[in-house]
């Protein structure tokens, strides 16, 4: 695991505005008393969310003390999770999940046009719009390769589409999430449905051939039952 640390340039304070500490103040109380620090991760996610996504030491510190925390605990919780972002970046910001299913399906393709759009990864670009990394598994392979852009996912990308949505985000254009190609929750792509197709899943003749070999079964369980108890008397 790379080592994750904090920005050299960090702002001075942090305070969580008048919506958020009401926010954070339902969290805590979600939880019984002595357990308040359950809420660490929520209150981090939101103290990022407030700070252009991404979280200063200040917003911390901010955490450790509204949930009485020593400050290194909340500190190894903010550096552990690749989904705390430890230095600015670009008001869209992409992580490129490069694990095993979205590789298989072009995930590489998808870096190299990151590097090309933007640079390296941990690069931002110089108006500030757009930033990206590479990140462990996102949870949606059936729909690989996919991207995860601030709060929200897109699958089944291609370099062609990925590209067209960096244009669009960083002009300020509204984008479409989730799936590129159409594509309806996880279920399989638009005229590939292979899986599933048999009718005898839908009609009721399944369930019934099951049942019936349960009944025949107990059916045979009870004679043999029936002929010990007879030679019993015998």
């Amino acid at each position: 695991m790379a080592v994750r640390r904090l920005a050299e340039n960090q702002p001075e304070s942090f305070a969580f505005t008048p919506e958020n500490a009401a926010w954070c103040a339902t969290q805590i109380a979600k939880y019984p008393s002595g357990r308040q620090a359950s809420a660490v991760i929520p209150l981090l996610w939101r103290a990022q969310a407030q700070n252009a996504y991404w979280l200063p030491r200040a917003a911390i510190e901010a955490v450790a003390g509204m949930l009485a925390m020593p400050y290194i605990r909340v500190l190894e919780i903010a550096t552990f999770y690749s989904m705390f972002n430890l230095a600015p970046v670009g008001r869209a910001h992409v992580q490129l999940c490069g694990t095993t299913p979205c590789m298989l399906r072009g995930a590489n393709g998808l870096r190299s046009a990151l590097v090309e759009r933007i640079g390296p990864a941990g690069s931002t670009t110089p108006d500030g719009a757009l930033s990206w990394v590479e990140v462990e598994c996102l949870g949606a392979c059936c729909n690989a390769p996919m991207v995860q852009i601030n709060d929200d996912y897109y699958e089944d990308l291609t370099p062609a589409s990925l590209g067209g949505l960096l244009d669009d985000l960083a002009a300020g254009r509204a984008v479409k999430k989730g799936s590129q190609t159409g594509r309806t929750s996880s279920e399989p792509e638009p005229g590939k449905g292979t899986t599933l197709t048999d009718p005898a899943l839908y009609d009721g003749s399944r369930v019934g051939a099951w049942r019936k070999r349960f009944e025949e079964a107990e059916a045979k369980a009870a004679e043999a039952a029936a002929a010990a108890a007879n030679d019993k008397a015998k």
